[in-house]
């Protein structure tokens, strides 16, 4: 496979999604196929089938679930339609997309407790074994694997094994992980896992996926609090005829099942993990020697997406940086943190070492016309 960018003149998207994607996904919506179509339904019944197998589990017992909407919707689905009506949530939060779960619980009026922790700091086991043993009413708990506010990576597999100790069950928002992170959701005792079309599986937007534990889910009938976010509808709808209840994004699914054959052919999610490292670590290499420093520790930080805090020069302006950046080709990101001043750059999608040189040698000459260097 050549390192360099197959998708076409559009600009380089360093960011957590949606992301630079190859020509061949982008030219699988160049059709149109009914919704009830054989071919349609059979392709709709291969993505379920593989995101399965990436997942490492047995389709005895856990499916793929496709939502429409972007990725919250799936993490809404989830979080309104799995907690019992007597339920209790408990939320691990350190960034943004973990306080969105917590929103989400308290716009459903479900009963929840979050553990808060910095946006540069890992979660607390002991802390959350405790708060399982002192809170019976707990009856499930949400984590985010990759918090994309930070780029912080947090141990969803440690937390796991004690939701699992505790016998709760466990949900876990792995929007920007999934397709990049190898991860058994068996062993790490997940219940629920959430991502989307339009991330490291490098497809396009337009659905959000949930992989349910099949015993879990089946425990849920009666549970949901809106219609079209019921997830156990869903998937009965699905595994009744393949169809959607409602109607489904064709050409996106086209291009997702297109991203799903190109990964295989990369060579699965190992050999994806191992790109988007070499992407980072690149970035990270090239980064320093410009004199920028990250906002994480290295030894928290994905390679998902990456946080760097502003420079000090009295020249730097992020709304110039940016532009001229993207005025090159190359779309970074804006910052999240709330304790730092920050931009991010994202190491997924269809780039590679050599996009990211690319971008290092724009950033060094737009810092050089800012009279920063």
């Amino acid at each position: 496979m050549s390192d360099k960018l197959t998708s076409s003149k559009d600009k380089i998207l360093f960011t957590p999604g949606p992301l630079t994607t190859s020509r061949t996904v982008k030219q699988a919506m160049l059709r149109d196929l009914g919704s009830r179509d054989f071919e349609f339904i059979q392709t709709v019944a291969d993505i379920r089938a593989r995101l399965v197998q990436l997942a490492g589990v047995s389709p005895n017992d856990y499916a793929a679930i496709i939502l429409q909407g972007s990725g919250t919707y799936a993490l809404e689905a989830v979080i309104s339609s799995t907690i019992p009506p007597d339920g209790k949530l408990l939320v691990i939060i350190n960034g943004a997309y973990g306080r969105r779960t917590e929103a989400i619980a308290k716009t459903h009026k479900i009963p929840n407790v979050a553990l808060t922790y910095p946006e540069d700091t890992q979660p607390d086991l002991a802390q959350i074994e405790a708060m399982l043993a002192a809170d019976r009413a707990i009856t499930d708990v949400a984590v985010v694997h990759c918090e994309t506010t930070s780029g912080i990576l947090n141990p969803i597999e440690a937390i796991g094994a004690l939701v699992k100790k505790a016998g709760r069950r466990y949900f876990v928002d792995a929007m920007s992980s999934f397709g990049a992170v190898p991860l058994n959701l068996a062993e790490s005792a997940i219940d629920y896992l959430v991502t989307s079309s339009n991330k490291c599986i490098e497809g396009v937007p337009g659905f959000g996926i949930i992989l349910v534990k099949r015993a879990t889910l089946l425990q849920t009938e009666g549970y949901a609090r809106t219609i079209s976010l019921n997830l156990l509808a869903q998937w009965q709808g699905l595994e009744k005829d393949g169809q959607f209840r409602f109607t489904p994004p064709t050409h996106t699914l086209l291009a997702f099942h297109q991203a799903l054959i190109e990964l295989e052919a990369e060579g699965g999610i190992a050999a994806r993990a191992a790109r988007y490292r070499a992407n980072h670590d690149a970035l990270i290499a090239g980064m320093s020697a410009l004199g920028f420093e990250t906002y994480l520790k290295l030894a928290d930080q994905s390679y998902i997406i990456t946080s760097f805090r502003y420079p000090k020069h009295p020249n730097f302006s992020f709304e110039r940086f940016y532009k001229a950046l993207n005025d090159k080709g190359y779309v970074i990101y804006p910052g999240k943190v709330g304790s730092a001043d920050c931009f991010r750059i994202g190491t997924i999608g269809r780039i590679f070492p050599s996009d990211v040189r690319d971008l290092l040698s724009a950033i060094r000459e737009t810092i050089t016309e800012m009279g920063m260097c």
